[in-house]
């Protein structure tokens, strides 16, 4: 892939806010791709698994949505979802939009456990329109059950 950023979600999303006037598109991605992704983590398991689904369903949403995320409908970012939540490390899962042509791939590329509970870095890498990007993120569980991403 011909980018790989390794940016914290804040620092994205404080990017994209300062840059409204540039990128309306990636702010407009990053709120939709947050909602979507609460809504489509509401989707996984019930209890405690539900709740941690829609947390990491919103972060990852908001992720992707300001970048990579801007170009994926609902299906693809489901996709996003299922895989860091069920994916082992390492395994890569793959899919082309039919509707739209890209092309993505998400790896979790490292699962652990912190004191604070099981952390989770990841890769997608996606083809848009030609172009390749790759976002790398790191979040770990809390007590809670929400996520916490780090630096």
């Amino acid at each position: 892939m011909s980018k790989i950023r390794r940016v914290p979600i804040w620092m994205l999303l404080s990017l994209l806010v300062s840059c409204a006037g540039q990128g309306q598109h990636a702010q407009t991605g990053t709120v939709i791709g947050g909602l979507l992704g609460g809504v489509l983590g509401s989707q996984v398991g019930d209890g405690r698994g539900r709740t941690a689904a829609i947390i990491a369903g919103t972060l990852i949403g908001t992720a992707v949505g300001g970048s990579i995320g801007q170009s994926m409908d609902e299906v693809d970012r489901q996709k996003v979802v299922m895989s860091l939540e069920n994916v082992r490390t390492g395994v890569p899962t793959r899919w082309q939009n039919p509707d739209s042509g890209n092309a993505y791939a998400v790896v979790p590329t490292r699962t652990w456990t912190s004191n604070s509970g099981p952390c989770r870095e990841y890769t997608i890498d996606a083809r848009v329109a030609g172009q390749e990007d790759s976002v790398y993120g790191t979040a770990c569980r809390q007590a809670d059950g929400s996520w916490k991403v780090q630096n």
